[in-house]
């Protein structure tokens, strides 16, 4: 598990940086637009060969709001383009972990999740000072 979790994080992180340089050379909107033309085409050929396209025992029943998902990622693809190509590959990655961060703790929060509250703001801080010091350094 821990394998995947990271392949799949270096994999975010080198999407980035291609959507990035694909903004570059046309906008952030054709870059997120590219980027999820070509994940529906490989996902659709991938879920046709292997299944698991539509549910076996009906049709899902999915509350509205499930379906948000591609409008966020839609967004996030286009500001992480736009946002790589101005302040670079690691300061990117590091206020979308921070946004993650601050989100997922006051999710917690609001659902009731046990944790440690104090911990999880040291992190978030942690974060943060993190970006303010890769962006500092990137300025002096």
């Amino acid at each position: 598990m821990i394998a995947l979790a990271l392949t799949a994080g270096v994999l975010v992180s080198l999407s980035r940086q291609i959507n990035g340089r694909l903004s570059l050379a046309t906008s952030p909107m054709a870059s997120s637009f590219w980027n999820h033309i070509v994940g529906f085409a490989i996902v659709s050929a991938v879920a046709l060969i292997f299944g698991g396209l539509w549910p076996v025992d009906g049709p899902p029943d999915p509350p509205l709001l499930a379906y948000i998902g591609g409008t966020i990622g839609v967004v996030f693809i286009a500001a992480s383009s736009w946002l790589i190509a101005r302040i670079g590959a690691v300061n990117t990655a590091l206020m979308i972990i921070a946004g993650q961060m601050v989100s997922g703790v006051v999710l917690d929060l609001a659902s009731g999740i046990a944790g440690n509250t104090w911990m999880r703001a040291a992190g978030v801080a942690m974060i943060i000072a993190g970006m303010w010091l890769a962006q500092r350094r990137r300025t002096t």
